[in-house]
């Protein structure tokens, strides 16, 4: 065989050890508890209402979209309840008492913004005659409070059902079976 000359090119690009990019890669444990809790939390976590005598009266299809909405608050980094949500919570409220007109535009805002969610015609134009196209930066404030007043009961309740819960030794896996049958 011919000798060949064999030139090495330095271009100054530093290569980390594979070693150190599978630290950069590997995901910490907290971040797939909190993953995992999250996820629980949008499809177990009980929808937290206004305590009145009018609760069971929320319409099954607002019940039925709100752990969708919490998946998409997830999806997007919200942390904070969804608007289908709030919307449940204020529902039973409306029939108590009159409300103060600044809850009321947020109710019949919610109201408008589900029925466009909902792509439901009928419901759509009776909500866009009455709610308003905007909040003010003050009715903003208090929407934003709620959600975030709802979102922090609601973890709360879950953790409190999971402590309640035997967790099982052998595998780490809640033991509600028990009360299933």
């Amino acid at each position: 065989m011919e000798n060949l000359k064999v030139v090495q090119l330095d271009f100054g690009f530093e290569v980390k050890s594979i070693s150190a990019l599978e630290e950069v890669i590997k995901q910490p444990t907290k971040d797939k508890k909190d993953f995992v809790f999250d996820f629980m939390d949008c499809l177990v976590s009980p929808i937290i209402v206004f305590k009145s005598a009018w609760q069971d009266t929320i319409p099954k299809d607002i019940l039925g979209r709100i752990k969708i909405s919490r998946l998409i608050c997830l999806m997007t980094h919200e942390k904070m309840a969804s608007l289908t949500e709030t919307l449940a919570y204020i529902m039973p409220r409306t029939y108590e008492a009159p409300m103060r007109s600044e809850w009321v535009n947020i109710y019949t805002w919610l109201g408008l913004q589900y029925a466009i969610q909902s792509k439901n015609n009928g419901q759509l134009e009776a909500m866009t005659e009455i709610a308003p196209k905007e909040l003010s930066d003050y009715e903003k404030g208090l929407l934003n409070n709620l959600r975030q007043w709802i979102y922090d009961n609601r973890r709360k309740a879950l953790k409190d059902i999971l402590k309640r819960n035997k967790i099982s030794k052998s595998d780490g896996i809640l033991d509600i079976q028990e009360k299933l049958f």
